[in-house]
Protein backbone atom coordinates (compact mmCIF):
# COMPACT_ATOMS: atom_id res chain seq x y z
CA UNK A 1 0.00 0.00 0.00
CA UNK A 2 1.06 3.33 -0.71
CA UNK A 3 2.76 5.62 1.99
CA UNK A 4 -0.37 8.46 0.85
CA UNK A 5 -2.83 5.18 1.35
CA UNK A 6 -1.57 4.65 4.74
CA UNK A 7 -2.02 8.42 5.67
CA UNK A 8 -5.30 8.03 4.09
CA UNK A 9 -6.26 5.19 6.42
CA UNK A 10 -5.04 6.59 9.84
CA UNK A 11 -6.63 9.74 8.94
CA UNK A 12 -10.07 7.93 8.70
CA UNK A 13 -9.80 5.77 11.56
CA UNK A 14 -8.93 8.79 13.60
CA UNK A 15 -12.39 10.62 12.34
CA UNK A 16 -14.57 7.53 12.91
CA UNK A 17 -13.05 7.16 16.40
CA UNK A 18 -13.85 10.85 17.00
CA UNK A 19 -17.18 10.83 15.45
CA UNK A 20 -17.72 7.44 17.94
CA UNK A 21 -16.36 9.46 20.89
CA UNK A 22 -18.52 12.59 19.98
CA UNK A 23 -21.80 9.84 20.29
CA UNK A 24 -20.81 8.83 23.24
CA UNK A 25 -20.04 11.80 24.92
CA UNK A 26 -23.69 13.46 23.87
CA UNK A 27 -25.25 10.11 25.92
CA UNK A 28 -22.94 10.64 28.66
CA UNK A 29 -24.32 14.37 28.86
CA UNK A 30 -28.21 13.28 28.32
CA UNK A 31 -27.14 10.70 31.33
CA UNK A 32 -25.89 12.81 33.38
CA UNK A 33 -28.25 15.81 33.34
CA UNK A 34 -31.38 12.66 34.92
CA UNK A 35 -28.79 11.15 37.19
CA UNK A 36 -28.18 14.50 38.39
CA UNK A 37 -32.37 15.58 38.53
CA UNK A 38 -32.50 12.71 41.07
CA UNK A 39 -30.49 15.03 43.68
CA UNK A 40 -33.26 17.16 43.29
CA UNK A 41 -36.37 15.18 42.75
CA UNK A 42 -36.98 11.53 42.88
CA UNK A 43 -40.78 11.92 41.21
CA UNK A 44 -39.06 13.95 38.08
CA UNK A 45 -36.19 11.19 37.93
CA UNK A 46 -38.90 8.10 38.16
CA UNK A 47 -40.64 10.10 35.20
CA UNK A 48 -37.28 10.79 32.99
CA UNK A 49 -36.31 7.11 34.04
CA UNK A 50 -39.53 5.31 32.65
CA UNK A 51 -39.74 7.23 29.66
CA UNK A 52 -36.15 5.82 28.23
CA UNK A 53 -37.16 3.02 30.16
CA UNK A 54 -40.07 2.11 27.86
CA UNK A 55 -39.53 4.62 24.90
CA UNK A 56 -39.38 2.18 21.88
CA UNK A 57 -37.21 4.31 19.59
CA UNK A 58 -34.65 4.89 22.79
CA UNK A 59 -35.08 0.69 23.74
CA UNK A 60 -34.90 -0.60 19.90
CA UNK A 61 -33.20 1.82 18.12
CA UNK A 62 -31.01 4.26 20.17
CA UNK A 63 -29.72 1.67 22.95
CA UNK A 64 -28.21 -0.74 20.49
CA UNK A 65 -26.82 2.00 18.39
CA UNK A 66 -25.01 3.05 21.62
CA UNK A 67 -23.82 -0.46 22.36
CA UNK A 68 -22.55 -0.31 18.82
CA UNK A 69 -21.13 2.95 19.29
CA UNK A 70 -19.12 1.51 22.92
CA UNK A 71 -17.77 -0.97 21.12
CA UNK A 72 -16.15 0.34 18.13
CA UNK A 73 -14.61 3.54 20.06
CA UNK A 74 -12.52 0.91 22.39
CA UNK A 75 -11.67 -1.33 19.19
CA UNK A 76 -10.79 1.58 17.30
CA UNK A 77 -8.51 2.30 20.18
CA UNK A 78 -6.42 -0.60 20.59
CA UNK A 79 -6.03 -0.48 16.56
CA UNK A 80 -4.84 2.68 16.85
CA UNK A 81 -2.50 2.35 19.98
CA UNK A 82 -1.37 -0.56 18.26
CA UNK A 83 0.03 1.63 14.92
CA UNK A 84 1.17 4.17 16.99
CA UNK A 85 3.37 1.69 18.63
CA UNK A 86 4.66 0.05 16.18
CA UNK A 87 5.25 3.37 14.26
CA UNK A 88 7.27 4.62 16.60
CA UNK A 89 11.03 4.57 15.54
CA UNK A 90 12.01 4.08 18.97
CA UNK A 91 11.50 0.95 21.27
CA UNK A 92 8.05 1.59 23.27
CA UNK A 93 10.30 1.08 26.41
CA UNK A 94 12.83 4.07 25.46
CA UNK A 95 9.92 6.30 24.37
CA UNK A 96 9.82 9.71 26.70
CA UNK A 97 6.44 10.24 26.42
CA UNK A 98 6.22 12.62 29.17
CA UNK A 99 8.85 14.82 27.61
CA UNK A 100 5.91 16.16 25.10
CA UNK A 101 2.41 14.88 26.11
CA UNK A 102 0.23 14.84 29.43
CA UNK A 103 0.07 11.78 31.25
CA UNK A 104 -4.15 11.74 30.39
CA UNK A 105 -2.95 11.54 26.49
CA UNK A 106 -0.43 8.85 27.17
CA UNK A 107 -2.48 6.49 29.28
CA UNK A 108 -5.45 6.69 27.66
CA UNK A 109 -5.70 2.85 27.10
CA UNK A 110 -5.55 2.53 30.50
CA UNK A 111 -8.12 4.73 31.52
CA UNK A 112 -10.01 3.24 28.88
CA UNK A 113 -9.85 -0.22 30.10
CA UNK A 114 -11.09 1.06 33.69
CA UNK A 115 -14.16 2.90 32.26
CA UNK A 116 -14.92 0.11 29.68
CA UNK A 117 -14.84 -2.14 32.75
CA UNK A 118 -16.82 0.45 34.56
CA UNK A 119 -19.57 0.38 31.66
CA UNK A 120 -20.18 -3.40 31.64
CA UNK A 121 -20.91 -3.34 35.37
CA UNK A 122 -23.26 -0.48 34.92
CA UNK A 123 -24.86 -2.55 31.94
CA UNK A 124 -25.29 -4.90 34.11
CA UNK A 125 -26.75 -3.31 37.00
CA UNK A 126 -28.78 -1.11 34.96
CA UNK A 127 -29.60 -2.70 31.32
CA UNK A 128 -29.00 -6.82 32.36
CA UNK A 129 -31.59 -5.65 35.49
CA UNK A 130 -34.08 -3.85 33.36
CA UNK A 131 -33.89 -6.82 30.47
CA UNK A 132 -35.06 -9.61 33.39
CA UNK A 133 -37.30 -7.53 35.12
CA UNK A 134 -39.43 -6.23 31.86
CA UNK A 135 -39.41 -9.57 29.76
CA UNK A 136 -37.96 -12.32 31.81
CA UNK A 137 -40.05 -11.58 34.92
CA UNK A 138 -42.73 -9.84 33.01
CA UNK A 139 -43.50 -7.77 36.11
CA UNK A 140 -45.70 -5.70 35.56
CA UNK A 141 -44.90 -1.66 34.61
CA UNK A 142 -43.85 0.47 37.92
CA UNK A 143 -43.28 4.18 37.07
CA UNK A 144 -42.08 4.71 40.83
CA UNK A 145 -39.25 2.26 41.54
CA UNK A 146 -36.56 3.82 39.83
CA UNK A 147 -35.39 6.19 42.07
CA UNK A 148 -35.30 3.48 45.11
CA UNK A 149 -33.14 1.35 42.69
CA UNK A 150 -30.63 3.89 42.16
CA UNK A 151 -30.25 4.65 45.60
CA UNK A 152 -29.82 1.18 46.79
CA UNK A 153 -26.99 1.37 44.33
CA UNK A 154 -24.98 3.63 46.45
CA UNK A 155 -25.66 1.40 49.70
CA UNK A 156 -22.10 -0.09 49.72
CA UNK A 157 -18.91 1.93 50.19
CA UNK A 158 -16.93 -0.15 47.79
CA UNK A 159 -19.34 -0.17 45.50
CA UNK A 160 -19.50 3.50 45.45
CA UNK A 161 -15.74 4.12 45.80
CA UNK A 162 -15.27 2.16 42.78
CA UNK A 163 -18.00 4.81 41.12
CA UNK A 164 -15.85 7.54 42.33
CA UNK A 165 -12.47 6.03 40.88
CA UNK A 166 -14.00 5.17 37.58
CA UNK A 167 -15.42 8.41 36.86
CA UNK A 168 -12.12 10.25 37.99
CA UNK A 169 -10.40 7.75 35.09
CA UNK A 170 -12.93 9.37 33.26
CA UNK A 171 -12.71 12.94 33.71
CA UNK A 172 -8.63 12.11 32.51
CA UNK A 173 -9.83 9.99 29.48
CA UNK A 174 -12.30 13.27 28.91
CA UNK A 175 -9.57 15.90 29.87
CA UNK A 176 -7.65 14.27 26.46
CA UNK A 177 -10.11 12.58 24.18
CA UNK A 178 -12.77 15.20 24.46
CA UNK A 179 -10.31 17.91 22.66
CA UNK A 180 -8.69 15.46 20.79
CA UNK A 181 -11.72 14.27 19.26
CA UNK A 182 -12.66 17.83 17.74
CA UNK A 183 -9.10 18.34 16.56
CA UNK A 184 -9.76 14.99 14.33
CA UNK A 185 -12.95 16.25 12.72
CA UNK A 186 -11.52 20.27 11.97
CA UNK A 187 -13.09 21.94 14.29
CA UNK A 188 -10.28 22.61 16.44
CA UNK A 189 -8.73 25.11 14.18
CA UNK A 190 -11.67 27.24 13.23
CA UNK A 191 -12.45 27.69 17.27
CA UNK A 192 -9.06 27.82 18.72
CA UNK A 193 -7.99 27.87 22.41
CA UNK A 194 -11.67 28.87 23.61
CA UNK A 195 -13.12 25.58 22.47
CA UNK A 196 -10.34 23.81 24.83
CA UNK A 197 -11.51 25.67 27.65
CA UNK A 198 -14.97 24.36 26.92
CA UNK A 199 -13.85 20.50 26.79
CA UNK A 200 -11.65 21.02 29.83
CA UNK A 201 -14.48 22.00 31.69
CA UNK A 202 -16.97 19.44 30.68
CA UNK A 203 -14.11 16.76 31.50
CA UNK A 204 -14.07 17.90 34.90
CA UNK A 205 -17.81 19.14 35.94
CA UNK A 206 -19.70 16.06 33.89
CA UNK A 207 -17.56 13.41 35.99
CA UNK A 208 -16.78 14.88 39.12
CA UNK A 209 -20.56 15.69 38.70
CA UNK A 210 -21.25 11.76 38.75
CA UNK A 211 -19.20 11.68 41.65
CA UNK A 212 -21.20 14.08 43.52
CA UNK A 213 -24.54 12.31 42.81
CA UNK A 214 -23.08 8.96 44.05
CA UNK A 215 -21.69 10.35 47.39
CA UNK A 216 -25.13 12.02 47.95
CA UNK A 217 -27.31 9.38 47.80
CA UNK A 218 -24.72 7.35 49.55
CA UNK A 219 -24.14 9.89 52.77
CA UNK A 220 -28.36 10.32 52.39
CA UNK A 221 -29.25 6.49 52.43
Amino acid sequence: MAKSAILKSSIAKKVAMALSGLFLISFLSLHFFINFVSVFSADSFNAMSHFMGYNPLIQFVMQPILVAGVVFHFVMGFVLELKNRSARPVAYVKYDGAANASWASRNMIISGLVVLAFLGLHMYDFWFHEIVYKYVEGNDIETTRYYGELVAKFESPVRTGLYCVAFVLLALHLWHGFTSSLQSVGFDSKIGKSLHKICYAFAIIVPFGFIFIALFHHFNN
